[in-house]
């Protein structure tokens, strides 16, 4: 019996320590969880963030704009108003206005042989470069017939026949009352070119043609610049305007002022010995003594 009893209070006591046991053991697994949860990481707020207070003088930014891709406009570049004729082969040039026509060559010749005023050497010979015509519009509702502006060159003249003209020179003060006064002759300086000059007029009362011819020589030739300008008198039938023939020389010789005229290269002369030519007999050498 006492053996049965010490058991049985040997079974009490291990039961109430394996009580103990399992309740310190919750109290472990207890304080272990509760240790997890505090490690781990709050979840985030999901409240909205408040919106900055926005100033009415401030203006809203504008979006960004999107660069196209443009093909750039060619821009037109206006042309000169004038035009520089230049001649080579005898050096010469001059500037005139592109709306002005030009001449040269040929139509040139045909140009001013067809004017009432014709070229003014003492000799014949004189060939025309060029010649620049104002538009027949310059001057409505007047009596303008042409204004023209030509170079022409004689190269068989000396240059003392250079500095005279075949025209009579008369004198345009006394041109509208039928005499033939002659005038003096008269000299422009033209840049470093000095230019012999002279006025004819030509016809009756209004129907005139008033020419200035000026002469240099140069390059061994006698060049020639004239400025011409013909009216045909349809005031007196028309009733229109007797044009001012001043305005229109002014144009006219705003073109002779741009003249210049280079040197060119003199044309090279070939020398040639007769075939017939007696050749120099060789002169015997004297033998050393």
């Amino acid at each position: 019996m006492a053996h049965i009893n010490r058991f049985n209070t040997v079974s009490n006591i291990a039961g109430k320590n394996a009580g103990t046991l399992l309740f310190a053991a919750l109290l472990i697994v207890c304080a272990i969880t509760v240790g997890c949860s505090k490690d781990n990481p709050q979840p985030a707020s999901t409240q909205t963030p408040a919106t900055p207070a926005v100033s009415s003088n401030v203006p809203p930014a504008s979006p960004p704009q999107q660069t196209e891709n443009k093909t750039p406009k060619k821009v037109a570049r206006k042309r000169p108003s004038t035009v520089t004729y230049t001649d080579k082969t005898y050096g010469v040039s001059f500037q005139y206005p592109r709306k002005y026509a030009l001449e040269t060559g040929d139509a040139a010749n045909e140009l001013i042989a067809s004017s009432s005023v014709p070229m003014n050497f003492v000799q014949p010979g004189g060939v025309a470069l060029a010649a620049v015509a104002l538009p027949d519009t310059s001057y409505p509702g007047t009596d303008f017939e042409s204004g023209l502006f030509n170079v022409s060159i004689n190269k068989s003249l000396t240059e003392e026949q250079c500095g005279a003209f075949s025209v009579p020179q008369v004198d345009p003060k006394t041109a509208d009352s039928g005499t033939t006064a002659k005038a003096p002759l008269s000299k422009l300086m033209l840049g470093d070119l000095e230019l012999q000059s002279v006025e004819n007029i030509a016809g009756e009362g209004s129907k005139q043609s008033d020419a200035k011819y000026f002469h240099v020589f140069q390059n061994g030739a006698c060049y020639e610049f004239a400025v011409k300008v013909a009216t045909n008198g349809s005031e007196n039938e028309t009733g229109g305007r007797h044009v001012n023939r001043d305005q229109v020389f002014q144009r006219l010789e705003k073109m002779l002022a741009t003249v210049k005229i280079n040197p060119t290269a003199a044309p090279e002369v070939a020398v040639t010995t007769p075939k017939d030519a007696p050749k120099e007999a060789a002169t015997p050498e004297t033998p050393a003594q």
